[in-house]
């Protein structure tokens, strides 16, 4: 009989195990993800094709790289698109878009979160995404530190959308957001103000790298705002490019031990360039991460 000692006793265990092993709390391993612009050229000429390719290798979720401009998944409509993912076991679980203040062509850019957000967002829940992420700023998206506090407010309204839909908003870095205006990094502005619940974001380990900033410093100083990591390597050259995961200096092993503190939920591989066959270069690191991180 469960009396109530022993189930205070038994929780109790069962709190004490939980906090001995963090590993139980983290991500979801049954999930290695893919940013599909590593495979772009692949995916501009056949995209059923590349998907069964990226199945293959080994993967079960992947991260978009289209919708931005023609709001379209690589020339299909959300449930065209919702069909090929299914047809290839693989679900999309996030993907990139583009804020929208610089035109194309002298044209608003839509499916972009200043515009037609609304769109961009319905079709993001019939594909089944949990994740939509601001992917990049232009130069003349940047701006000052005021400019970026602006852009704060955009983030917030597009988060707040986003939440609507239950999809959690992000924003994805590179490195120059971590060049000083005024002794202060534009990161820090944007973490400071927009709402941790509506904004959170996307590590890129490669460009916080790159960038010489530490990982685990900014998870420890902002616990719970990464839920998505890119786990992109960096090699041992002095041009410090990108290789495949494994291959380079960047020390995944330490960093996923913080993952529960990160908030991590999903990450993805992404390689931005290849020195040869991209299919070949994922191959490569999704057997290092097999092997070594989950």
């Amino acid at each position: 009989m469960l009396t109530r000692r022993s189930f205070v006793k038994t929780s109790a265990l069962l709190s004490a195990g939980l906090l001995a092993a963090p590993s139980l709390l983290a991500y979801d391993k049954k999930y290695i993800g893919l940013q599909l612009y590593t495979v772009r050229d692949a995916m501009a000429a056949n995209p059923a094709a590349a998907l069964a390719k990226v199945a293959q290798v080994g993967f079960n979720s992947v991260e978009g790289a289209t919708y931005t401009g023609d709001e379209k998944f690589y020339g299909m409509d959300a449930k065209a698109f919702n069909q090929v993912l299914k047809q290839n076991d693989l679900v999309m679980l996030s993907s990139h878009y583009r804020l929208g203040e610089e035109q194309t062509n002298g044209k608003d850019t839509m499916g972009t979160m200043l515009h037609d957000w609304d769109k961009a967002v319905d079709d993001a829940a019939e594909v089944g995404l949990k994740y939509m992420v601001c992917a990049y700023l232009s130069d003349p998206e940047r701006g000052n530190l005021d400019h970026y506090k602006k852009l704060a407010d955009d983030f917030n309204k597009a988060g707040e959308r986003c939440k609507k839909a239950g999809i959690q908003f992000c924003y994805h870095n590179h490195d120059f957001e971590f060049k000083q205006q005024d002794g202060k990094y534009p990161y820090e502005t944007l973490l400071t103000n927009t709402d941790k619940d509506l904004v959170k974001m996307e590590m890129d380990l490669y460009w916080v790298t790159k960038a010489k900033q530490d990982p685990i410093k900014l998870i420890n100083e902002n616990p719970g705002r990464f839920p998505l990591f890119h786990v992109k390597d960096m090699d041992k050259t002095p041009a410090a490019s990108f290789t495949e995961v494994g291959n380079g200096i960047i020390d995944f092993k330490t960093i996923f031990k913080h993952a529960d503190k990160a908030g991590m939920k999903y990450f993805f591989v992404e390689q931005d360039k290849t020195p040869g066959d991209p299919f070949n270069s994922i191959s490569q690191s999704f057997n290092y991460i097999k092997k070594t991180l989950v």
